[in-house]
């Protein structure tokens, strides 16, 4: 690399840092996809590993000279030339050689990978979401490998959006990529009923995503813009697609907007979360709610009624409230009764326990809470906890409040919410008798 195309001034290993941050999160996938689509999918781990060596070597050497001025071609051409070097020593790759070479040297090296004459379903990390998603791969391990493959997610990440352990997730992945050298599973788009049958796969990985984003699980911030709108991005280029444009999709992409659409009020100027009712809603995207509205529209078409209507649908609830008072807690809390009914996650009923406490009052929240089903899948989970210190907080018990959220403080990992948290604690311990 010249360095003509770097900056003239060397960068703080901070800005560095986060540029790389940025592009592992928003190209590293990319790269992955064509790479793959180059070797084949059984060397899907090699795709991986180069693009992951180039991004090493970019931590390493930005610092110095300087980030170059189009950051994503520099990583792309150096995991392709580390990819080179792997060809032209491992015998595997002997018969194909020339042909490798060939493809990765043109201007365009994903030209004839799996190309999809479809309008709308050429993005090459939209493409790979269908290949992580093969019926093939188990169906525990599909939504892990495109978020490890695609969206730049740590299988610390992964085993939060899960509820389970990194460990689990790590065996998941392994046998996911066994499963797909074993059945030499190949790099292209499925048609017809195929395609559709792996449409729910590549929803729930987009869901994740943009929940990642929404409420990340770790890191400085407590919204990460970026990711909310790449999901977006994905999102609505599924539903342009013959394949994708299906009710699900569609309420899907509304919940994202919806949601999406309340991101500059989250937070306050100092990075501290607000909460629903803190919340100035002159402020929230009103064309991006009505891009929201007009996809829960689209979503009405048919018998159709999944998670992501039901979510959506208390999303748009919240959306239409002028203010807090005025929110259709009815409403919300019917469809939550719905979606415990198709979704038996803990979370999911959490999130209903703290509608029943604003129809019913704080005891009946908690007594939501204790009928959890699965309530331990939750006991290393700090919203459980602050949920429930809320609660005792409204009751005016204190030093029972003041417990939940010491707790809590002992789980949380955000700052945003770890300063919240403590400012509830605090107050709490004030109230506390001598």
């Amino acid at each position: 690399m010249s360095s003509s195309e770097n900056n003239s001034t060397a960068p703080p290993p901070r800005e560095v840092s986060l540029v790389v941050e940025h592009l592992f999160r928003h190209e590293a996938g990319k790269m992955v996809a064509i790479l793959t689509g180059i070797f084949g999918l059984e060397h899907l781990q090699l795709a991986e590993d180069v693009v992951q060596e180039a991004l090493s070597r970019a931590l390493q050497t930005w610092p110095f000279y300087g980030v170059p001025k189009n950051p994503a071609a520099w990583i792309m051409r150096a995991s392709r030339n580390l990819a080179l070097d792997v060809v032209r020593r491992q015998k595997v790759f002997r018969d194909k050689e020339a042909e490798i070479i060939h493809l990765m040297e043109q201007g365009n090296p994903a030209a004839d990978a799996g190309d999809s004459s479809e309008p709308g379903l050429t993005d090459d990390r939209l493409r790979m979401m269908f290949v992580c998603c093969h019926p093939l791969v188990p169906a525990e391990a599909q939504v892990a490998l495109a978020l490890k493959t695609l969206c730049g997610f740590s299988p610390a990440e992964i085993a939060k959006a899960f509820l389970t352990t990194e460990a689990a997730i790590a065996k998941r992945l392994t046998r996911a990529k066994q499963k797909i050298r074993e059945a030499r599973i190949p790099f292209e788009i499925p048609s017809g009923e195929e395609l559709e049958r792996r449409l729910d796969g590549v929803l729930q990985s987009l869901y994740l995503l943009f929940n990642e984003g929404y409420k990340a699980s770790s890191g400085d911030k407590l919204v990460r813009e970026d990711i909310c709108y790449e999901a977006i991005r994905l999102t609505g280029l599924l539903a342009a697609h013959s394949a994708g444009n299906q009710p699900r999709t569609h309420a899907l992409l509304a919940l994202m907007l919806l949601n999406a659409a309340r991101i500059p009020t989250r937070v306050d100027g100092d990075g501290s979360l607000l909460r629903l009712q803190e919340q100035d809603r002159t402020r929230w995207d009103q064309a991006m709610i009505a891009r929201g509205m007009f996809h829960f529209a689209q979503s009405a078409s048919g018998e159709e009624i999944t998670e992501y209507h039901l979510q959506a649908g208390i999303a748009a609830c919240h959306s239409a409230a002028s203010d807090y008072e005025s929110t259709d807690w009815p409403q919300i809390l019917s469809l939550y009764n719905h979606l415990v009914e198709c979704d038996d996650s803990p979370v999911v009923a959490l999130n209903r326990a703290i509608v029943v406490a604003n129809i019913h009052g704080p005891q009946a929240g908690l007594d939501a809470v204790a009928a959890i089903q699965d309530l331990d899948k939750l006991e290393h989970y700090y919203l459980l906890y602050a949920v429930q210190g809320e609660f005792e907080s409204q009751l005016n018990d204190p030093l029972a409040a003041a417990g939940y959220f010491r707790k809590s403080l002992q789980l949380v990992e955000l700052q945003s919410e770890r300063a919240f948290l403590l400012k509830r604690f605090q107050a709490c311990e004030e109230q506390i008798p001598a």
